[in-house]
């Protein structure tokens, strides 16, 4: 497959797509426990399966856990004392608080010195190489707090992606999410319906655990496209943990099929926004 560079879309405000990424994409949620890093985490897995060139950052100061859903160790490194470079496995790169202190620190700090942990990592970290990351997702922690706040007026987002599930307690607190980042001027790309269904291992009877359809009601009235509807399935924990998300060690099960269909709908809503304007640099190359 012949790369091809995806195009840079417009972002907020006054802001301008960073050199390094083409595209920040935020994936947030509400409320926890929603499934919102397992997604993030699969749904990069799946552009880069399409061939995109992709990035994971870990913006939960507080609890991360890419590092483990990737099989990450060690701490990155940095060529001159300043910067970093990301980790990278499955062929994507990523970078997380979690790589920079042991594993069982925790992470006591106010909101300024959690959000000037996000911008450092986003912005002192190498991301791409010799060349753009196409798209780099940035996993928030749940809620609306001072992260989000950050990433809304100090970095350039082309689009956010709302994680829920079903159940109306879960779509309640993501609508405060959603509308959050409407009021911010982030444009809401949809929504992704996390654990909407259970396929019994031993019968194959379908079970709807948390509830049937409360994230197309919530995209319908919200007039947001639903991205795609995702099944709660012991292997995606199971391979999370592993360090081998399902998208990469069972491509061709249903449960990948799901985050691969989910990503080629996301890139679709993200395509219809309009491009970036070109740099007066880059229009003169």
């Amino acid at each position: 497959m012949k790369y091809v560079p995806v195009p840079a879309r417009a972002v907020q405000n006054a802001l301008s797509p960073l050199p390094r990424i083409r595209n920040i994409l935020a994936i947030g949620s509400g409320k926890g426990g929603v499934g919102k890093s397992t997604t993030a985490v699969n749904l990069a897995l799946a552009l880069a399966a399409d061939g995109a060139r992709v990035g994971v950052l870990d913006a939960d100061v507080y609890g991360p856990s890419i590092p483990m859903m990737l099989g990450l160790s060690g701490k990155p490194d940095s060529p001159d004392g300043k910067s970093i470079l990301p980790m990278r496995a499955h062929c994507i790169e990523a970078m997380s608080i979690g790589l920079l202190v042991d594993q069982d620190t925790p992470m006591i700090w106010r909101g300024p010195m959690a959000t000037s942990a996000l911008t450092q990592l986003l912005n002192d970290t190498l991301w791409g190489g010799d060349e753009a990351l196409d798209y780099l997702l940035v996993d928030l922690p749940p809620g609306t707090g001072d992260i989000q706040l950050t990433l809304a007026q100090k970095i350039p987002v082309a689009g956010a992606v709302i994680v829920t599930t079903p159940q109306d307690v879960a779509t309640l607190d993501a609508r405060k999410a959603l509308k959050m980042f409407e009021k911010v001027e982030v444009a809401v790309l949809g929504l992704v319906e996390n654990m909407a269904q259970h396929v019994c291992s031993n019968c194959g009877h379908v079970e709807h655990l948390f509830g049937d359809g409360g994230g197309q009601r919530m995209a319908t009235q919200y007039g947001v496209p639903l991205l795609g509807s995702l099944p709660l399935e012991i292997g995606i924990r199971a391979q999370g943990d592993a360090g081998v998300p399902i998208v990469v060690a069972a491509p061709d099960s249903p449960a990948a099929q799901a985050y691969l269909a989910t990503a080629r709908r996301l890139v679709e809503a993200l395509e219809k926004r309009p491009r970036a304007p070109m740099s007066i640099s880059a229009s003169l190359v």
